[in-house]
């Protein structure tokens, strides 16, 4: 079977100060990382990279066997350089198989099924649409959904840029855009279920997609791109925390775990009413912490007990976090420096951040 590949160049005279960087990034997408005398190379399951250094260069050049598997190697190797070569400002042009193609193969436009309340605060939205079985690939959990609004009712859809990610042929009618989880997915029936948290009454604390969920009726539509997110790695024990915006994710992961999987979440909700019934391994504790009153993000009660886990020794370990930001913030510099658990052992994700409207889980 003939290999797809593709091959991009850039001149980046301060690469070796942020080289590092993105080797780590990179290496946390279940990556096998081979460092070189004149590069580095990355095998993916999906894929591969090799990344050559010649002085103030970099030379890209990425294999796969699919159109699925070479896009997905060409959006992390992207995102990366973007991100931390963005003082240098990099214009990626990619040359070789999926160069000029303007269909964007990650972007899919779905249509409401149906909305239903699953708690006072918890909506949840089932999508429908064609060939979804990208959204099963990678070990990614989450979308990028667009969303049209009363400003923006008839959005513009993304296509391909030069760079292989999202362009916009018209920036006046680009959408909203919100990150989310895929909570259920469907491959052979055509669906995927997404919760997402709203707060009463349509408008005031709600955010784009909350509103959106409010109204969605069977048959409106929406963008969006996926999957998105790194892989939770396998592990015997895993140790868990989240808020509402991170409950999907967190009930995603529990309900698909191995039998014999053991380990300790907690979550914290507003409520006793905003509880749901998660299925997970026996050896799994699962400990909800109510605020009753507090405000979200303000509850010390969640990162503390996060910090009280003693993990368990000799046995593969996990851990995954997903909330507030400044929640995230307190527990990475506990676990990256108090425990020394680089990203191989954990991902720390702050979904919002208290006063601002956050692009994760609305």
């Amino acid at each position: 079977m003939n290999q797809l590949t593709c091959r991009a160049e850039l001149e980046l005279t301060h690469l070796h100060e942020y080289l590092h960087l993105i080797v780590d990034r990179l290496a946390s997408f279940e990556s096998s990382v081979d460092q070189q005398p004149d590069g580095v190379g990355f095998t993916f399951p999906f894929g591969s990279a090799f990344l050559g250094t010649p002085p103030d260069a970099l030379v890209m050049e990425l294999a796969a066997n699919d159109v699925d598997g070479l896009q997905r190697v060409r959006e992390l190797i992207t995102v990366a350089v973007q991100l931390y070569a963005k003082r240098e400002e990099p214009k990626i042009v990619w040359k070789g198989d999926l160069a000029g193609e303007h269909k964007l193969v990650t972007f899919r436009k779905m249509r409401v099924v149906r909305s239903q309340s699953i708690t006072p605060h918890m909506q949840r939205v089932r999508l429908g649409g064609d060939n979804l079985e990208r959204f099963q690939l990678f070990g990614g959990m989450h979308v990028r959904m667009f969303f049209p609004t009363p400003e923006n009712p008839e959005p513009v859809w993304p296509v391909a840029g030069p760079d292989g990610l999202q362009h916009w042929p018209d920036a006046a009618r680009k959408p909203q855009a919100r990150v989310y989880t895929i909570r259920h997915l469907d491959v052979e029936a055509g669906f995927m279920d997404v919760d997402m948290v709203v707060h009463g009454e349509h408008g005031g604390e709600n955010g784009i997609g909350s509103c959106w969920a409010q109204t969605a009726a069977p048959g409106d539509e929406v963008g969006l791109i996926g999957p998105l997110g790194r892989p939770v790695r396998e592990a015997d024990w895993y140790v868990m925390g989240c808020d509402e915006t991170g409950l999907p994710a967190v009930s995603r992961i529990l309900e698909t775990l191995p039998a014999n999987t053991r380990g300790v979440a907690f979550i914290e909700i507003a409520d006793a009413a905003e509880q749901q019934a998660i299925n997970h391994p026996d050896g799994f504790d699962v400990h909800w912490i109510h605020r009753d009153g507090v405000r979200a993000g303000e509850h010390p009660e969640l990162v503390a007990r996060l910090k009280q886990i003693v993990w368990p020794e000799n046995v593969l370990t996990f851990g995954f976090f997903a909330g507030e930001g400044e929640q995230a913030r307190e527990l990475r510099d506990y676990w990256r420096k108090d425990l020394s658990y680089g990203r191989e052992k954990a991902i720390i994700a702050g979904y919002w951040r208290r006063g601002v409207a956050g692009v994760m889980a609305g």
